[in-house]
């Protein structure tokens, strides 16, 4: 790495280069007036299939699958890369402009949620589902929902950028982020050490935040880094993760706005169960080997 003195004030005057650098700026609101489609669905989902997108997918999913029909939704696609998330009316949903936004239209006036663990939190006691209502089971439920959501940033921000989006690789923010990744799995590994789930033997919103950015990293399904993080040596949190991950919501949830990998796993938005069920059909054909649920 090349030798770097910070100025005495930054400023903003050229890209940083890398993956993302078209929509990286330091200032928050609106760059364009575009107003967001709108299903026939109680709740309107804005998002992507990326980790945190695929926790509220993923929920909704459970929850239907436990025959709570108010959980139907539509998916719509927000295309990060070409700067969707600055549109006009889906800043007024989430002034952040990260995905995923939730607006509720079962209540009156409809209700914005953002921030994906708020979104799990808001679903969980909406529906009364997957979220404990003893105090200690519900305290170590969102202990978990927490840490993830202080965790992950060191895993997506740090270890992915710089693992896979980085422009150049350089050694010691490799070196670092995965010194905390690893830290982070051996948590986990502990917890699981006794624990069929996150918590014990219920299975929780915890599971479903946590399983979409470690879960899926032991199974090598983001960064392509399981064999560099030796993720299988983390043996409790790989037995949880291919449990998760065979859930018939999980594999339903993964899909849903997902626009890489292979295309008979792609299902760019949702407005119908039928939408999942085809995409899987055609999966199931391609591999022979995971037939729709």
């Amino acid at each position: 790495m090349t030798d770097y003195t910070p100025p005495k004030v930054w400023k903003w005057d050229k890209q940083s280069g890398g993956r993302f650098t078209n929509i990286n700026r330091p200032i928050a609101g609106a760059t364009h007036d575009k107003v967001l489609p709108r299903g026939r669905h109680p709740m309107q989902l804005y998002s992507l299939g990326t980790p945190n997108g695929v926790k509220v997918t993923v929920m909704l999913e459970e929850l239907l699958a436990l025959g709570h029909s108010g959980a139907e939704y539509d998916a719509h696609l927000i295309n990060i890369s070409e700067g969707d998330q600055f549109g006009s009316e889906f800043v007024e949903i989430n002034p952040n402009s990260k995905i995923p936004a939730l607006r509720d239209f079962s209540v009156n006036p409809p209700q914005r949620v953002f921030e994906s663990a708020s979104i799990l939190f808001y679903l969980a006691e909406k529906f009364d589902a997957f979220l404990p209502s003893a105090v200690p089971a519900r305290t170590e439920t969102m202990n978990w929902v927490f840490w993830q959501m202080g965790s992950s940033p060191y895993l997506g921000g740090g270890f992915g950028h710089f693992y896979c989006y980085a422009p150049e690789k350089w050694a010691y923010p490799i070196d670092r982020f995965t010194m905390e990744v690893k830290r982070q799995l051996d948590v986990l590994d502990r917890q699981l050490q006794n624990n069929r789930y996150i918590i014990g033997d219920e299975y929780t919103i915890a599971d479903i935040a946590i399983w979409p950015w470690y879960g899926a990293l032991v199974l090598n399904k983001i960064y392509s880094a399981a064999e560099f993080l030796n993720a299988e040596s983390y043996t409790n949190v790989m037995r949880w993760a291919k449990e998760v991950g065979a859930r018939p919501a999980v594999r339903r949830g993964r899909i849903v706005n997902c626009t890489w990998g292979k295309p008979e796993r792609q299902l760019r938005e949702r407005h119908e169960a039928s939408d999942i069920d085809k995409v899987l059909q055609v999966a199931y054909e391609h591999s022979g080997i995971e037939a729709a649920p």
